[in-house]
Protein backbone atom coordinates (compact mmCIF):
# COMPACT_ATOMS: atom_id res chain seq x y z
CA UNK A 1 0.00 0.00 0.00
CA UNK A 2 2.67 2.48 0.64
CA UNK A 3 4.80 1.97 -2.44
CA UNK A 4 1.31 2.63 -4.68
CA UNK A 5 0.53 5.63 -2.33
CA UNK A 6 4.50 7.08 -2.63
CA UNK A 7 4.14 6.20 -6.88
CA UNK A 8 1.12 8.05 -7.27
CA UNK A 9 2.50 10.79 -4.98
CA UNK A 10 5.54 11.06 -7.15
CA UNK A 11 3.35 11.13 -10.04
CA UNK A 12 1.42 14.13 -8.85
CA UNK A 13 4.85 15.82 -7.85
CA UNK A 14 5.85 15.27 -11.57
CA UNK A 15 3.36 17.14 -13.26
CA UNK A 16 4.89 19.90 -15.42
CA UNK A 17 3.80 23.27 -14.77
CA UNK A 18 3.86 25.26 -17.45
CA UNK A 19 2.14 28.94 -18.62
CA UNK A 20 -0.31 26.61 -20.53
CA UNK A 21 -2.60 26.73 -17.12
CA UNK A 22 -2.78 30.47 -16.97
CA UNK A 23 -3.44 30.51 -20.44
CA UNK A 24 -6.59 27.42 -19.80
CA UNK A 25 -8.04 29.24 -17.18
CA UNK A 26 -7.85 32.69 -18.86
CA UNK A 27 -9.69 31.10 -22.23
CA UNK A 28 -12.16 29.25 -19.19
CA UNK A 29 -12.95 32.85 -17.52
CA UNK A 30 -13.53 34.88 -21.32
CA UNK A 31 -15.70 31.97 -22.76
CA UNK A 32 -17.90 31.70 -19.56
CA UNK A 33 -17.31 34.71 -17.57
CA UNK A 34 -16.93 37.41 -20.43
CA UNK A 35 -18.82 35.90 -23.44
CA UNK A 36 -21.87 33.90 -21.39
CA UNK A 37 -20.98 30.55 -22.91
CA UNK A 38 -19.92 27.62 -20.73
CA UNK A 39 -17.57 24.80 -20.04
CA UNK A 40 -17.98 21.42 -21.85
CA UNK A 41 -16.14 18.70 -20.50
CA UNK A 42 -15.89 15.38 -22.42
CA UNK A 43 -13.93 11.82 -21.76
CA UNK A 44 -14.23 8.13 -22.95
CA UNK A 45 -14.09 5.32 -19.90
CA UNK A 46 -12.07 6.12 -17.15
CA UNK A 47 -11.36 9.51 -18.26
CA UNK A 48 -14.84 10.49 -19.07
CA UNK A 49 -16.06 9.86 -15.23
CA UNK A 50 -13.35 12.25 -14.68
CA UNK A 51 -14.44 14.96 -17.11
CA UNK A 52 -17.90 14.87 -15.56
CA UNK A 53 -16.94 15.05 -12.25
CA UNK A 54 -14.42 18.71 -13.40
CA UNK A 55 -17.71 19.84 -14.88
CA UNK A 56 -19.81 19.02 -11.31
CA UNK A 57 -17.04 20.48 -9.98
CA UNK A 58 -16.56 24.08 -11.82
CA UNK A 59 -20.43 24.07 -11.87
CA UNK A 60 -20.76 24.28 -7.39
CA UNK A 61 -17.61 26.80 -7.93
CA UNK A 62 -19.52 29.49 -10.43
CA UNK A 63 -18.64 28.31 -13.58
CA UNK A 64 -21.44 26.78 -15.64
CA UNK A 65 -20.21 23.33 -16.99
CA UNK A 66 -21.90 20.40 -18.66
CA UNK A 67 -20.36 17.23 -19.50
CA UNK A 68 -21.28 15.93 -22.75
CA UNK A 69 -20.84 12.00 -23.41
CA UNK A 70 -18.84 12.18 -27.21
CA UNK A 71 -20.61 8.73 -28.30
CA UNK A 72 -23.99 10.66 -27.44
CA UNK A 73 -22.18 13.62 -29.14
CA UNK A 74 -22.82 11.71 -32.41
CA UNK A 75 -26.52 11.17 -32.13
CA UNK A 76 -27.78 14.73 -31.00
CA UNK A 77 -26.30 15.69 -27.85
CA UNK A 78 -24.08 18.04 -29.78
CA UNK A 79 -26.93 20.18 -30.26
CA UNK A 80 -26.04 21.39 -26.60
CA UNK A 81 -22.74 23.52 -27.81
CA UNK A 82 -23.41 27.38 -28.42
CA UNK A 83 -20.53 29.50 -30.15
CA UNK A 84 -19.21 30.56 -26.80
CA UNK A 85 -18.47 27.78 -24.88
CA UNK A 86 -15.02 26.08 -24.25
CA UNK A 87 -14.12 22.40 -24.56
CA UNK A 88 -11.94 20.37 -22.15
CA UNK A 89 -11.27 17.27 -23.23
CA UNK A 90 -9.70 14.24 -21.88
CA UNK A 91 -7.68 11.09 -23.05
CA UNK A 92 -4.48 9.70 -21.93
CA UNK A 93 -3.50 8.32 -24.68
CA UNK A 94 -4.50 11.50 -27.22
CA UNK A 95 -5.70 8.66 -29.53
CA UNK A 96 -9.44 8.09 -28.04
CA UNK A 97 -11.07 8.19 -31.25
CA UNK A 98 -14.82 9.38 -30.25
CA UNK A 99 -12.83 12.60 -28.80
CA UNK A 100 -10.75 13.24 -31.91
CA UNK A 101 -14.64 13.05 -33.88
CA UNK A 102 -16.04 15.44 -31.07
CA UNK A 103 -13.38 17.79 -32.07
CA UNK A 104 -14.49 17.56 -35.91
CA UNK A 105 -17.53 17.76 -35.12
CA UNK A 106 -17.71 20.37 -32.90
CA UNK A 107 -15.34 22.57 -35.35
CA UNK A 108 -18.01 21.66 -38.05
CA UNK A 109 -20.93 23.42 -35.72
CA UNK A 110 -18.44 26.10 -34.54
CA UNK A 111 -15.28 26.61 -36.13
CA UNK A 112 -13.60 28.98 -33.58
CA UNK A 113 -14.58 26.86 -30.79
CA UNK A 114 -11.39 26.69 -27.98
CA UNK A 115 -10.00 23.40 -26.85
CA UNK A 116 -8.44 22.73 -23.92
CA UNK A 117 -6.79 19.10 -23.18
CA UNK A 118 -5.50 16.78 -20.16
CA UNK A 119 -3.21 14.12 -21.91
CA UNK A 120 -0.40 12.02 -21.16
CA UNK A 121 0.59 12.04 -24.49
CA UNK A 122 1.62 15.67 -25.57
CA UNK A 123 2.35 14.87 -28.66
CA UNK A 124 -0.52 12.59 -29.92
CA UNK A 125 -3.19 13.75 -32.42
CA UNK A 126 -5.41 14.97 -29.66
CA UNK A 127 -2.48 17.52 -28.41
CA UNK A 128 -2.00 19.03 -31.86
CA UNK A 129 -5.57 19.85 -32.57
CA UNK A 130 -5.93 22.04 -29.13
CA UNK A 131 -5.11 25.42 -28.58
CA UNK A 132 -3.74 24.48 -24.69
CA UNK A 133 -2.00 21.21 -24.07
CA UNK A 134 -1.88 20.24 -19.84
CA UNK A 135 0.10 17.30 -20.50
CA UNK A 136 -0.01 14.82 -16.89
CA UNK A 137 3.97 13.56 -17.16
CA UNK A 138 2.84 10.65 -18.39
CA UNK A 139 3.62 8.51 -15.71
CA UNK A 140 2.88 4.35 -15.56
CA UNK A 141 0.16 3.27 -14.19
CA UNK A 142 0.09 1.73 -10.67
CA UNK A 143 -1.87 -1.31 -11.91
CA UNK A 144 0.34 -4.66 -11.75
CA UNK A 145 -0.80 -5.39 -15.45
CA UNK A 146 0.04 -1.36 -15.91
CA UNK A 147 -3.02 -1.11 -18.13
CA UNK A 148 -5.48 0.00 -15.68
CA UNK A 149 -6.53 3.88 -15.36
CA UNK A 150 -4.99 4.13 -12.01
CA UNK A 151 -2.42 7.00 -11.77
CA UNK A 152 -3.54 8.45 -15.07
CA UNK A 153 -6.63 9.06 -13.73
CA UNK A 154 -5.52 10.48 -10.19
CA UNK A 155 -3.42 12.75 -11.98
CA UNK A 156 -6.08 14.20 -14.10
CA UNK A 157 -8.05 14.87 -11.31
CA UNK A 158 -5.48 17.20 -9.94
CA UNK A 159 -4.83 18.74 -12.81
CA UNK A 160 -8.77 19.49 -12.94
CA UNK A 161 -8.50 20.91 -9.12
CA UNK A 162 -5.93 23.25 -10.34
CA UNK A 163 -8.00 24.61 -13.13
CA UNK A 164 -11.43 24.81 -10.73
CA UNK A 165 -9.36 26.45 -7.79
CA UNK A 166 -7.25 28.95 -9.95
CA UNK A 167 -10.74 29.92 -11.94
CA UNK A 168 -12.84 30.29 -8.71
CA UNK A 169 -9.29 33.17 -7.47
CA UNK A 170 -9.82 34.67 -10.52
CA UNK A 171 -13.15 35.22 -10.50
CA UNK A 172 -13.05 36.03 -6.25
CA UNK A 173 -15.80 33.73 -5.98
CA UNK A 174 -17.37 33.62 -2.78
CA UNK A 175 -18.82 31.41 0.32
CA UNK A 176 -22.14 33.56 0.03
CA UNK A 177 -22.22 32.64 -3.94
CA UNK A 178 -21.60 29.07 -2.80
CA UNK A 179 -24.02 28.45 -0.70
CA UNK A 180 -26.09 29.70 -3.35
CA UNK A 181 -25.15 26.96 -5.50
CA UNK A 182 -25.08 24.26 -2.77
CA UNK A 183 -28.40 24.46 -0.43
CA UNK A 184 -27.81 20.99 1.19
CA UNK A 185 -26.14 18.54 3.33
CA UNK A 186 -22.95 19.65 5.13
CA UNK A 187 -21.13 21.65 3.03
CA UNK A 188 -24.43 23.79 2.32
CA UNK A 189 -24.71 24.33 5.93
CA UNK A 190 -21.24 25.23 6.17
CA UNK A 191 -20.73 27.74 3.07
CA UNK A 192 -23.90 29.32 5.31
CA UNK A 193 -21.98 29.67 8.31
CA UNK A 194 -19.39 32.32 7.82
CA UNK A 195 -17.81 31.19 11.19
CA UNK A 196 -17.42 27.59 10.06
CA UNK A 197 -13.61 27.19 9.85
Amino acid sequence: MKAILEAESRAVSAIPVSEAYSRAVALIIDRVHTRGGKLVTSGMGKAGQIAMNIATTFSSTGTPAVYLHPSEAQHGDLGLLRPDDVLLLISNSGKTTEILQLIELAHRLYEDLPVIVITGNNTSPLSELADEVLYTGGAPEVCPLGLTPTTSTTMMTVIGDVLVVNTMKQIGFTREEYAKRHHGGYLGSAARNKSTK
